[in-house]
């Protein structure tokens, strides 16, 4: 088991490069947009809302098929190969109708979206759906292969290429415009929005032309039979992906209808720039699902599976508390990453952060019925979830604004994290540390608590005492995990010695 989880950990690492270096890349964005994008104009707002319907569209269009095809190319009786080739074929062929209809229908789409006035928005953000959807079982094909290396690149390609050109866009651009305007017809200074989607078409694109080697296994074609265990497999998992992302996304797409016109924009622009602060714990759990979902699905014979997967969600508790911890004590920094005018949006930051560590938790319980083939389980738990976050929505954002939509995430997740964990107890029981993981939990918000309450009126000593409480986090962590710790460093020492 020691060396499973040394396993999961290089992986993690390797993935963690491109979701780490990528969303620290792609924080430069936010404080591009805030800057350059008012928040009075409701700008940022528009980019907010817009991406919240890309996402939801990108887990309808793979329809689970992600998960569905490292569970059936990991099966002894399926060739992985024909799996890949029918994953990628199902998904590109739904793909491809989504955007014609999109293509077709893009002024009818704009007009129900209240976004009349720029129908090449939906044609636009339709491309770069069918896109991403097209490539996420590219990818997913790596990921199955190990083959984190180019898993990396072609990420890293991406995020490189989008802060990039959106750097010459809105730092570059409106100088050329005004010194050599005959070089520049083509740039509108109030195209801002415009400009981020384009952008983001293009980069997806250019990434595609990195799976060639991969496009060569589709000859396979599709397997009819295996196509339908495939569908059955995966409906579930549709619903639970629609329903789990709306979980993350519904508050952002339903905000426009709750409070209209230019003061929804306007908050959910103040909001939306503000969580991007909160994705650090985002950008570890990704990482973490990255490397976790293809090694948990091919070592679901091993007899210490469960030990193991109670060793996993520990470790991941300590470490995204540890993040918790870090932005939350050191706030008065990462507030800059965003202008002045947005920082009304910094108090969702703490509720936001714990609920994607409820998300994270819930990702880690959810095996016990992906690998028991009961999927339906986890689309009823986020339907009673998205159900709750919907009704606080609805209910407290006319009063209370986008802190409804936070608080509405928190109690979305955290319902969801206790129904899946007292139904797995009962279908496939875990050994859970519970005592150990609700210390460490308690222990941290105490932490956060006391920062709170002990804020020295000088910023440096605010910077000292919140610092001696980080690293008491840590020396409380160091010394409960010892045998861990003293594990590690015994494996680093001897391949130094060797």
């Amino acid at each position: 088991m020691a060396n499973s989880l040394k396993k999961l950990a290089g992986q993690t690492a390797i993935y963690g490069l491109s979701s780490i270096v990528g969303r620290f890349l792609n924080y430069l964005l936010v404080p591009l947009y805030t800057y350059k994008i008012a928040a009075a104009s409701g700008g940022y707002g528009i980019v907010t809302n817009v991406y919240a319907y890309t996402a939801l569209l990108l887990v309808l269009l793979t329809f689970g098929m992600e998960t569905t095809f490292f569970y059936f190319a990991n099966r002894d009786e399926v060739d992985s190969r024909k799996a890949f080739s029918t994953s990628l074929s199902a998904v590109g062929i739904v793909s491809l109708v989504f955007w014609l209809i999109c293509m077709l229908c893009s002024n009818h789409i704009a007009s129900g979206l209240h976004y009349e006035t720029h129908p090449e928005f939906i044609r636009i953000m339709a491309s770069v759906v069918a896109l991403d959807a097209f490539q996420a079982i590219l990818f997913a094909q790596l990921r199955n292969q190990n083959r984190a290396i180019k898993f990396v690149i072609l990420k890293l390609s991406f995020i490189i290429c989008n802060v990039g050109l959106n750097l010459f866009i809105f730092l570059v651009a409106p100088h050329l415009y005004e010194s050599h305007p005959s070089l520049m017809s083509w740039y509108d200074p109030n195209y801002q929005v415009g400009y981020v989607f384009i952008v983001n078409l293009i980069c997806t694109a250019a990434v595609t032309f990195g799976f060639i080697p991969e496009l060569r296994d589709i000859r396979f074609g599709i397997d009819g039979k295996l196509l339908k265990d495939m569908l059955k497999y995966t409906w579930p998992l549709l619903l639970l992906g629609v329903i789990g992302i709306l979980n993350q996304v519904a508050d952002k797409i339903c905000f426009k209808f709750i409070v209209p016109g230019q003061e929804g924009e306007v908050q959910l622009g103040i909001y939306g720039a503000c969580v991007k602060i909160a994705m650090i714990i985002a950008i570890f759990t990704q990482a973490f699902r990255y490397a976790y979902e293809p090694f948990v699905f091919g070592g679901q014979k091993d007899k210490n599976s469960k030990e193991m997967q109670a060793d996993v969600m520990k470790y991941y508790v300590i470490f995204t508390l540890l993040a918790f911890l870090i932005v939350v004590l050191y706030m008065d920094i990462f507030k800059y990453i965003i202008q002045r005018n947005y920082w009304d949006g910094l108090r969702a930051v703490p509720v936001v952060m714990m609920a994607e560590i409820f998300m994270g938790i819930y990702f880690n319980l959810s095996f016990w019925y992906k690998l028991n083939k009961q999927t339906w389980w986890g689309a009823i738990f986020s339907t009673i979830g998205v159900a709750a976050l919907l009704a606080i929505n609805f209910i407290f954002v006319p009063k209370y604004g986008f802190m409804a939509c936070a608080w509405g995430g928190f109690a979305g997740y955290g319902i969801c994290m206790v129904l899946s964990y007292i139904v797995g107890q009962i279908k496939n029981p875990v050994p859970y540390k519970l005592p150990t993981i609700f210390g460490y939990f308690a222990f941290a918000m105490l932490l956060y608590y006391l920062s709170i309450i002990f804020r020295p009126n000088s910023q440096a000593l605010v910077y000292v005492v919140n610092t001696v409480f980080l690293l008491l986090y840590i020396a409380v962590i160091l010394y409960n995990e010892r045998v861990l710790v003293k594990r590690v460093f015994s494996g680093i020492k001897g391949k130094l010695v060797k």
